[in-house]
C-alpha cells in the first residue's frame, strides 16, 4: 500500500506535499519548471503546444527522468538527480487520469479499478472490495460488470478517476480528463470532477487546453510557454491582469503593452491608446472583445480610441460574432448576429473600431 502524507503535509499545515523543481532538457527545449501543491489543492497547468506540460506530467508520473533539480512527494523524494535519487513509477505513490483513459478493454469496470490495489498488495477479494466503493462513490455500481465499450463516456471517465483514485494517491494527476467528450457530457462531468477533487485529500494537477475546466476545477493556476513558467495565480489574478498574448487570448482580452504618460499609452508598435487608469512607465493595456464598437464610417464626436480597421475573419463565439481585425493593432470584436447584418460585415471589409477609455484596464508590466 502507498504511504500515507507525512504529518508535516497534511490539509492546513501550509507544507506542500508536492515540493519540485522540475528540469529536463529534450535536445534544444528545456523545461525549466518550480511547482508546488499543497494537501487537498487543484493546480491546473495550462499553456500552449510545446509549452512543456506533457513533459512535466510524464516527469512527475517517474516516466521520464528529470535533468537537474528536484521532486519530493509527502516529504520522500523521488527523483534527485544529483544526489543520484530516482523512484521507479510503479512505486510513486501517485495516481493519473489519461486524455484517452486507457482502461483495459478486456477487464470490468471493476477489475479496472481494482488493478491498481492489487499492484500495490491487496489480494483479490480486498482489491475489489475496494474497486467497488469507489465505483459506488462515483455512481456507476450497477455498471461494475461492464467492460469499457459498454460505457458511455461520461462513465469510462469516472472509471478511469476511480481507478487512479483506488490507490489512495499523494498525488493525482489529470491529463486532459474531459477533452474526450462530447459538449453536453463534458457540462455534467465536469461538475462530477468537481465534486470528486474537493474530497480528495491529497495533491491534483491537472493538465488543460480548457481555460474553463481549468477556472471551474482549479484553486491555482501556472501558465507555462516556451518550459518557463510566465504566470501564476488565482482565476481572478490571471483574468483581471493576463501578462502575456496566450494568457489574455486564454482569458478572452484584448493586451498590448506599452509606455504610460499619464493616461496616454504609447504601444510598441507606434500606436497610442487613451486609458482610464493614469500611470507612468511600462504597462499591459487590456481590454474585453465586447468593448470594442464597429462602424462602417467615422463616428461623429471622433472618440479618442478610434482607428480604421480590415476584417480579417468572422466566427461564431458563443451567442455573438468574433470579429478580427488588423490595422494600426490587431484587435478582436465581439458583435451580435443582428448588428453584424446591419453592418454587412464579411472578411475584407474596411470598418472603423472604437473602444472607450474607460472600458480599459491598465497595469504596470515587468520590464522584458
Amino acid at each position: 500500500m502507498t504511504a500515507d502524507p507525512t504529518p508535516q503535509a497534511t490539509a492546513g499545515s501550509g507544507v506542500p506535499l508536492l515540493d519540485a523543481h522540475l528540469v529536463v532538457d529534450r535536445g534544444a527545449f528545456r523545461l525549466d519548471l518550480p511547482l508546488t501543491i499543497n494537501p487537498g489543492e487543484v493546480v491546473a497547468l495550462l499553456g500552449p503546444n510545446g509549452a512543456g506540460k506533457t513533459t512535466a506530467l510524464r516527469t512527475l508520473a517517474g516516466l521520464l527522468p528529470l535533468s537537474a533539480g528536484h521532486l519530493a512527494l509527502a516529504g520522500r523524494e523521488f527523483d534527485h538527480p544529483n544526489r543520484r535519487v530516482w523512484i521507479p513509477a510503479e512505486q510513486r505513490p501517485i495516481g493519473v487520469v489519461f486524455q484517452d483513459y486507457l482502461l483495459f478493454p478486456h477487464l470490468t469496470a471493476l477489475d479496472n479499478v481494482a488493478f491498481g490495489p492489487r499492484r500495490h498488495g491487496l489480494n483479490r477479494h480486498q482489491a475489489r472490495q475496494r474497486a467497488g466503493d469507489w465505483l459506488a462513490r462515483m455512481g456507476l455500481a450497477e455498471h461494475s460488470r461492464r467492460k469499457p465499450r459498454q460505457l458511455s463516456g461520461g462513465q469510462a471517465q469516472r472509471v478511469a478517476l476511480a481507478r487512479a483514485l483506488a490507490v489512495d494517491p499523494a498525488l493525482l494527476l489529470l491529463d486532459e480528463p474531459l477533452a474526450a467528450l462530447d459538449a453536453r457530457t463534458r457540462l455534467d462531468t465536469r461538475a462530477q470532477l468537481q465534486h470528486h477533487l474537493a474530497e480528495h485529500p491529497g495533491a491534483t494537477l491537472l493538465v488543460t487546453h480548457d481555460p474553463l475546466d481549468a477556472l471551474v476545477l482549479a484553486d491555482r493556476l501556472v501558465i507555462i510557454e516556451h518550459g518557463r513558467v510566465v504566470q501564476e495565480g488565482n482565476a481572478a489574478t490571471i483574468t483581471a491582469q493576463p501578462r502575456t498574448d496566450y494568457v489574455a487570448r486564454l482569458v478572452g482580452l484584448n493586451l498590448y503593452r506599452g509606455h504610460a504618460d499619464g493616461y496616454a499609452v504609447l504601444l510598441t508598435d507606434g500606436f497610442r491608446l487613451t486609458t482610464g487608469d493614469q500611470h507612468d512607465g511600462d504597462v499591459f493595456v487590456a481590454f474585453p472583445p465586447s468593448a470594442v464598437a464597429l462602424y462602417p464610417d467615422r463616428p461623429d464626436g471622433s472618440p479618442r480610441n478610434t482607428w480604421p480597421a480590415t476584417i480579417t475573419g468572422i466566427q461564431r463565439h458563443g451567442d455573438n460574432l468574433r470579429i478580427q481585425l488588423t490595422g494600426p493593432i490587431d484587435v478582436a470584436a465581439d458583435i451580435i448576429p443582428l448588428a453584424a447584418a446591419h453592418l454587412h460585415l464579411t472578411p475584407g471589409q474596411p470598418v472603423w473600431a472604437v473602444v472607450k477609455a474607460t472600458e480599459t484596464r491598465t497595469y504596470p508590466a515587468a520590464p522584458g
